[in-house]
């Protein structure tokens, strides 16, 4: 149990580095997310955050209110329990699915152009000239692959099969 524990928080760290970048948060904020995160469906307290990630309980208050503001967190309480337990918002997993599939859709939609652009180009230069398509054949592929996996995994959290 010790050991999954410190592996934990070497996640935590790795992931809030991470998170920091893609997300636009602060340090701390970002491994509070990634503690969130790594704990899963079964929440976790304002006291287990101050206690794992050595913060003061101001910093951590600060930050859970400002990823909350985000629709990032949620919390839910137990019946005779006045703590609050926080886990990660289903909808931002989705928010950030749908706008990776935008970005995808638009990548491949892109290629798809050039590709009928170089192919109409083709007809006219002659054969040492000529375009290939390898890259663009490749790229459309990843990117069919990719967008069918997000989609399954989107389905999946809708469905709660998480």
């Amino acid at each position: 149990m010790e050991n999954l524990e410190k592996r934990k928080l070497a996640l935590v760290e790795k992931l809030g580095i991470f998170l920091e970048k893609k997300e636009q948060i602060a340090p701390v904020a970002a491994r509070i997310f990634s503690f969130i995160i790594l704990t899963g469906k079964q929440g976790t307290t304002f006291e287990d955050l101050v206690t794992n990630l050595c913060a003061s309980k101001s910093t951590i208050s600060t930050h859970l209110n400002h990823l909350q503001d985000l629709k990032k967190l949620e919390y839910f309480t137990k019946p005779g329990d006045r703590k609050k337990y926080f886990i990660v918002n289903v909808d931002t997993m989705l928010q950030s699915i749908d706008n990776m599939l935008k970005e995808w859709k638009s990548e491949k939609q892109l290629h798809e152009e050039i590709k009928s652009y170089k192919i109409d180009v083709n007809t006219i230069l002659d054969q040492e000239h000529q375009f290939e398509f390898g890259y663009h054949d490749s790229s459309i592929e990843f990117l069919n692959g990719a967008i069918l996996s997000i989609t399954i995994l989107k389905e999946s959290l809708i469905n709660n099969d998480n």
